[in-house]
Order: structure tokens, then sequence, then C-alpha cells
């Protein structure tokens, strides 16, 4: 626990509340409804595992799979118990350094107690945000519980947030069937991403951490910068800015040794998501009738916000940029594939070395020639 004379830096059980309370309620469904939904995305979460390994021809250590990594399908609140038990594991290190800055200030204490309060709401109102949106989600920094478990010897789990799943698949009037498979196909790649590749997790959670030590920043200058933005972005265009929305959070606090770290953190997660819509596209005329229309849908409602505010909190949030990762990873991902067939693409998951660089993933030909063309000479 992170905390100034017992009132953490953020009111986790706070953010918690406030997420479960401001979350929007999912679709109308019955009982009955719901269980079938639950138990097909549970099919297809098992079918997927199949489907994903034969394709990208990579398998766990030992076993072939990642059986030991749960599968869990949680509705909206649930989603949000699970990623406040995983930011509260990531962010230890960079409050813990928070913490001692304060400790040292006039009044510390007090200013803990308050500011824990406050953050917890306002990290509660973003969760509530997301919870309507994400489908699914391979957590990898996950703590286990009795509720939430957690597998494997890095822990990890896969959540399918059902509601979502129905909303969306209700909204674009496609097969359901055929959407749940779809997007168990998406969310299977990150799961066997991780558990085919022992050394990403703790190489990604390295990148993470150093990005969070390298934070110099007061954590009250950054609470003031988080609500400046926040208010620019919703009164109108923010001072220097071209577009509704301004800088996202973690633009706002970077420093230039931040800057290199992130672009490596960009690039790997580029090629992350990128992988996972090449592969499901990739195995969904095969088992996906109606992929193409899933896929061209899918699209349009990705590209698009729901208004004003759902476009200024996307940006802030730096979901646009997460939106050019799937776009710009899976062409980089597709141009590999094309010039050196699937084994020679699954050479990225050698080692860190061979991951793409952020220019990589825009000119793949230049990881191509570095990791492949080098080799041979």
């Amino acid at each position: 626990m992170t905390s100034i004379g017992g009132a953490e830096m953020v009111d986790w059980n706070l953010a918690v509340s406030t997420a479960t309370r401001l979350v929007r309620p999912g679709p109308d469904v019955s009982r009955d409804e719901a269980r079938a939904v639950v138990a097909e995305l549970r099919r297809h979460a098992k079918s997927s595992e199949a489907h994903v390994r034969a394709f990208t021809r990579m398998a766990a250590p030992g076993d072939g799979g990642g059986q030991d990594t749960p599968v869990l399908i949680v509705d909206r609140p649930g989603w949000i118990r699970a990623n406040v038990a995983g930011f509260r594991e990531l962010l230890k290190p960079l409050l813990e350094k928070m913490r001692e800055r304060r400790s040292d200030m006039p009044g510390g204490a007090v200013l803990g107690a308050v500011g824990g309060k406050v953050t917890g709401v306002e990290v509660g109102a973003l969760l509530s945000f997301l919870a309507s949106r994400v489908l699914g989600q391979y957590e990898t920094f996950a703590p286990a519980s009795r509720e939430l478990p957690a597998g494997g010897a890095g822990g990890g789990r896969l959540l399918l947030v059902a509601p979502n799943i129905v909303h969306v698949e209700r909204e674009l009037e496609v097969e359901p069937h055929d959407f749940r498979l779809w997007v168990c196909l998406h969310e299977e790649t990150h799961r066997t991403q991780f558990t085919a590749v022992p050394w990403l997790r703790d190489h990604i959670e390295g990148e993470i951490q150093a990005f969070l030590g390298q934070t110099e920043i007061d954590p009250g200058t950054l609470l003031e910068r988080v609500r400046e933005a926040l208010q620019q972005a919703v009164s109108g265009r923010p001072e220097g800015a071209d577009e509704p929305g301004g800088r996202s959070i973690v633009e706002l606090v970077q420093t230039p040794a931040q800057r290199e770290t992130l672009a490596r953190l960009t690039a790997v997660m580029s090629l992350l998501e990128g992988h996972a819509d090449y592969v499901m596209d990739g195995v969904g005329p095969e088992v996906v009738p109606s992929v193409a229309e899933i896929r061209e849908k899918f699209q349009k409602r990705r590209a698009s916000g729901a208004g004003r505010l759902d476009q200024v909190l996307r940006k802030l949030l730096g979901l646009d940029a997460k939106l050019r990762q799937y776009r710009d990873g899976e062409r980089f991902v597709r141009a590999v594939v094309d010039e050196v067939g699937m084994d020679g693409f699954n050479r990225v998951w050698t080692s860190p070395n061979t991951l793409p660089t952020k220019s990589e993933i825009a000119k793949p030909a230049d990881w191509v020639a570095r990791v492949h063309r080098k080799a041979e000479s």
C-alpha cells in the first residue's frame, strides 16, 4: 500500500466504487441469454487456441498451450475491479516515489489524504468511461485474487467483457456467433504472444517501470496539468493544439528520456496489436463466415467517436494513438509475412533485440534488412 500516515496516494477503493457507480448499464438481456453468451464465449475462447497456434506457428514452451492462463468472462464492474488491481500493482514504484516527495512537504500528510480521495474519484471516472468500450483484454500484470485468479509463473489472465461484446454486435448488426468468435481470436492472439514468448512480459514491464522511474514531476503539478487539459479539451481548442483534445496524459509528463522509452513501447505495442488484427483476419475466412462484413463495420466504428466528449477523452487518454497502433502494426506484420513468410516473421520473437523499432514499424523493409539480411550475410 502506498500511503502517507495511512492515506493512500490513490484511494483505489474509492476508484472502484466511483467507476462502478458511474459506468453505464449494459445491454438489456435476460438471465438465460446472459448464460448463453457466457457459455458461448468460453467455447470460442477454447477453440481459438488451436486456430491461433496453427496460424501463427507459436506455442508455449512445454505443454504447447496457455491452459494455465484463466479465461474470465466479466461484466463492466468486473473489468473495473480487475484493472484497478493491475494498475495498483504496476504503479507501485511511481506512487512510492511520489509519496516520498510529498512526505517532505509541509502538510504532506494532509495533502496525501485529500489528494488520494480526489485522485481516486478521477481514476474511477476514467475507468467508468473505458469499462463500456473494452471488448476483451489480456491482463499481463494481473495479481491473483479469489474473485479474479491469474495463472502461469508470471500471472496473466484473459478477460472477455460480455455486455460490451453484445452491445457492439447489436450496434453493428452483425451475426452474433461470428462476432464473438472473431473477438476471441484477437484476444487469444495476445494470450499466445505472452505464453509463447516467455521474456516478453518482463521486457514490457521493465520498459514501463523505466518510463515511470524517469518521472520527475511533482504529484500536485501532474494533477494540475491533467485537470487543465480536461478543461481545455471540453471547452474548446486547447492552446497550441490543431484538434480538440490536445495532448494525451502520457504526453503531458514526458521527459526526453521518457520519449525514448515511449518510442520503444509504442513499437512493441504496435507489433502486438497489429499481429492480433492480422491473425484474427487471417484465421477469420476459415472459421468466421461473415468476417469481411464484421471487419468493415468494426473499422468504421473504431475510427469514429460517439460524440465530442468521447473524442476528447480518447485523445486525452491516448486512445487515438492506440488506433494508429492497430493500423500501423497490422501493415508491418502483413508486409513482413509477405516478404519472408510466417516463420521469417516469427524471428521477431527471438529477443528484445529483434523487436521492431518505431521507425521500422513504418518501414518494414528496414526490419527485414536488419534481422534477416544481416543474419544471412
